[in-house]
């Protein structure tokens, strides 16, 4: 299945819940899910009427991974290994989520949402650990250092994002020097450093039926 190039507030509206995929814009007064908090459709406003349970699963996993940017059978892998892993698997799945550099890039505020920053980590805007990489899934570890290459580091989008820094905080495990345009993921999440409205358990219990 091809990813999705419609306009993404329908996906929010369907989803009933911001997923701050255009980042700013999110917070405008415009905003469709302010404006129309049912899902999109001639049947929208009777959708939530009487929603099953796997139908509030389904929805859980459909708004966590829209609000990633992962396709499917990929959504469903990193399900796998967190049910392989050590711990809740729930939070696993949400570490191994945050892990992704482009979300990397977002929480160091490189970006102003998750779809940027994969467009400028596709482009080959970043390296990590001194080397370019492009890959937007890249799971990052304890210690990596994510930094801007040296022809993209006055980009007038990067600019505009280090004026932003200073009124914008970054997660507690990560670290950023905008002088240097770097960043340095100091430890992996936790689950209290997820700020989203997430019920993994609904996924979780989905994929053990």
């Amino acid at each position: 299945m091809a990813r999705y190039t419609g306009p993404v507030c329908r996906q929010c509206r369907r989803e009933g819940d911001k997923l701050f995929l255009k980042g700013d814009k999110c917070f405008s007064e415009k905003c469709p899910v302010e404006k129309r908090g049912f899902p999109p459709g001639q049947h929208g406003r009777d959708q939530r009427r009487g929603q099953s349970e796997y139908g509030m699963q389904l929805r859980e996993k459909q708004k966590v991974r829209r609000m990633y940017g992962v396709m499917e059978k990929q959504f469903h892998r990193y399900y796998k290994e967190a049910a392989r892993g050590k711990g809740v698997t729930g939070e696993l799945l949400l570490q191994i989520l945050e892990r992704r550099l482009d979300n990397v890039v977002y929480r160091m505020g490189f970006a102003a949402s998750r779809p940027e920053a994969r467009q400028m980590v596709n482009h080959g805007h970043f390296l990590v650990n001194g080397r370019k990489t492009d890959i937007p899934s890249y799971s990052v570890r304890e210690g990596d250092e994510i930094e801007l290459k040296s022809g993209s580091r006055d980009m007038p989008r990067i600019l505009e994002m280090a004026e932003r820094a200073s009124t914008q905080g970054t997660p507690e495990w990560v670290e950023v020097d905008w002088e240097r345009r770097k960043g340095r993921v100091l430890r992996l999440p936790e689950r209290e450093d997820v700020d989203m409205p997430i019920e993994e358990h609904l996924i979780v219990e989905m994929y053990s039926r």
